[in-house]
């Protein structure tokens, strides 16, 4: 018999030039079970029964963000979406075809895990009532990982049904929430909403598009015509489109908008009267349908108070900001996970690269913006779980979160995603690895919802200045660490004195429109103040349960290189930094009494 064995003697996996030389991924893993940080503060939030029936859950969208739905991202990000503007007839049947793997990661979020629904309506995932924020917010924390793209439909659609089912008639519910809450893809009706226009990007009250009043139908549902156009349409072919509109003789500004339904077909199953004329070559986001509409007497739906539009709309934008700061955590997560992988899985000059100093510093660039946006992610979702309740202060703690949150997150995913690049190398800037999407990605955060400047100006001039809500985040930190008996009492204090400097700075450019320059600063120091508050708690009470208490090596982490002032010339050492560097980038659990010494 002859040797069947392969020749390997010119594999090119083998030898000096072999494959082994590549430094990996993480991909194919799964990112619930090597996520330990998003366990801990899980099992720290989240009611023990609800956790114990959510774990199964997440573990199996863990596998699948990192196996299967990663692949069919990396597929549908190389086959975009495309617009047929008419059918061989000639009609204006437009219509967007999309690769096989997008329809499948749809599945997997609308039909699967009901993600546009969870919040809405008991049943899915096997909840006996409307899910929790920290299990919906989870759920894309983990999905994000995978695909960041398809988290647009899902969101608008989530978002849609929120503002449908809170402010529609009983009527406009009985046509449409049934489908819109479905996961049956016969049944279904996916949400989007459309926003801007030409006239109108930020500043809303300029939008052109007008709405004639037709009348209330046999079925009870108030109808109007829309004419105009909309500029950015993601998921330009959704079910149902929520947008604002006109009405003709109403007031200019946004006082006068009024806030519509639009169903891309109608009850007789034609279609409504707005076409997509152009899909947007974009950026990042590449997987899903963003395009242009012209609207010609489109037939859509009142939604609640046609005089109250901007306000109503306002709630579903909140919404979604809230959810760009869990996507930037989440997109971060991956960022970090792929860095820490090519940095111990490359060797350069005899050593892993993890090992040099230069690079671990890095490494801890890219870790602690991202552990940031984790506190973030657990203390607000658990924040809104209180304000849905009824908790009135819980409410008016979430309208400061939600911006300041948006604003900071979004930001540092862009340096984060660079960073990640960097470290992966000139591989990282291949799109056959996720490095390259990640970049592409990370920019949108601070468009979509209001720019830098619009979530800033939101937290200093409204949150802050007509609501007073730096005292309520301040005073709802300082409830959360002072009790604690694990927290030495000089950092406490520090804590203390941190968070009232910055307030102080918050209110100072509130108080006087010559500091309105300053307010993306501010939007910035209350961040950062809040999550060295959080990341305190979080790591003295893990590291008390006998836990890991990193996280309150982060927190003071974040107070020297975002709050206090640095001379960055001086070459003068900090032995505890470097010390909690290095605990920082070992994967075993930090006691507490170690983290106490070195903060303290």
């Amino acid at each position: 018999m002859p040797d069947m064995m392969p020749d390997r003697t010119h594999d090119v996996n083998e030898g000096p030039h072999g494959a082994h030389h590549i430094a990996p991924d993480v991909h194919g893993r799964n990112f619930y079970a090597i996520d330990r940080q998003f366990q801990d503060l899980v099992s720290l939030y989240m009611e023990p029964g609800l956790r114990a029936a959510m774990t199964p859950h997440f573990d199996r969208l863990g596998a699948l963000a990192g196996g299967r739905l990663d692949d069919l991202a990396m597929t549908a990000d190389k086959h975009p979406p495309v617009l047929n503007a008419r059918d061989r007839f000639g009609r204006d049947e437009d219509w967007i075809d999309y690769h096989p793997a997008y329809r499948e990661m749809e599945k997997i979020a609308f039909e699967d895990y009901g993600m546009h629904a969870m919040s809405h309506r008991a049943g899915v995932l096997g909840m006996k009532e409307p899910a929790h924020p920290l299990v919906k917010y989870g759920i894309t924390y983990l999905f994000v990982q995978g695909e960041f793209g398809l988290m647009c439909p899902v969101s608008v659609s989530d978002t849609s049904n929120f503002i449908i089912k809170r402010y529609g008639s009983d009527a406009l519910k009985k046509l449409l929430l049934d489908r819109l809450l479905s996961q049956d893809p016969a049944t279904m009706l996916k949400g989007t909403q459309f926003m801007t226009e030409k006239a109108g990007g930020s500043d809303v009250g300029a939008l052109e598009t007008e709405a004639e009043r037709i009348g209330v139908g046999p079925d009870g549902v108030e109808r109007w015509k829309l004419y105009g156009q909309k500029w950015f349409c993601s998921h330009a072919d959704a079910d149902v489109a929520v947008l604002l509109a006109r009405p003709r003789g109403a007031a200019p500004g946004t006082q006068g908008l009024g806030l519509f339904a639009m169903p891309r077909r109608l009850e007789d199953g034609s279609r409504n009267s707005y076409r997509i004329v152009r899909l947007k070559d974009k950026l990042g986001t590449r997987s899903m349908a963003s395009g242009e509409i012209v609207l010609d007497g489109a037939i859509a739906y009142a939604v609640g108070d046609v005089g109250r539009g901007f306000k109503q709309m306002m709630e579903q934008v909140n919404l979604s900001r809230l959810s760009h700061g869990v996507r930037a955590a989440s997109m971060m997560r991956r960022c970090l996970n792929e860095a820490l992988a090519a940095a111990r899985g490359r060797r350069a000059f005899g050593r892993a690269t993890s090992e040099y100093p230069l690079l671990r510093r890095q490494l801890m660039k890219i870790m602690l913006p991202t552990e940031q946006a984790l506190s973030m992610y657990a203390f607000s979702a658990d924040t809104m779980g209180k304000a849905d309740k009824g908790d009135k202060d819980a409410a008016n703690l979430l309208r400061i979160l939600t911006p300041v949150y948006k604003f900071r997150a979004c930001r540092d995913n862009i340096p984060v995603a660079s960073a990640a690049l960097e470290v992966k190398g000139g591989l990282g800037y291949i799109e056959e690895w996720v490095t390259a999407r990640l970049v592409r990605d990370a920019q949108i955060g601070t468009l979509w919802e209001g720019t830098s400047n619009i979530n800033a100006l939101d937290v200093v001039q409204r949150a802050v200045g007509k609501s007073g809500g730096h005292k309520t985040l301040g005073a709802a930190l300082k409830a959360k660490y002072e009790p604690s008996g694990a927290l030495p009492g000089q950092y406490k204090g520090l804590l203390g004195a941190t968070l009232d400097r910055v307030e102080r700075f918050a209110e100072a450019v509130a108080s006087d429109p010559k500091h309105e320059k300053r307010s993306r600063l501010a939007a910035g120091a209350l961040y950062h103040a809040t999550t060295a508050a959080l990341l305190a708690w979080e790591g003295a009470t893990l590291g008390a349960q006998g836990g890991d208490a990193r996280r309150l090596l982060l927190s003071r982490l974040v107070i020297e290189h975002r709050l206090a002032p640095q001379d960055p010339l001086s070459l003068s050492e900090s032995p505890w930094e470097q010390e909690a560097m290095d605990l920082l980038l070992d994967d075993a659990p930090v006691p507490l009494a170690q983290a106490v010494a070195l903060v303290g």
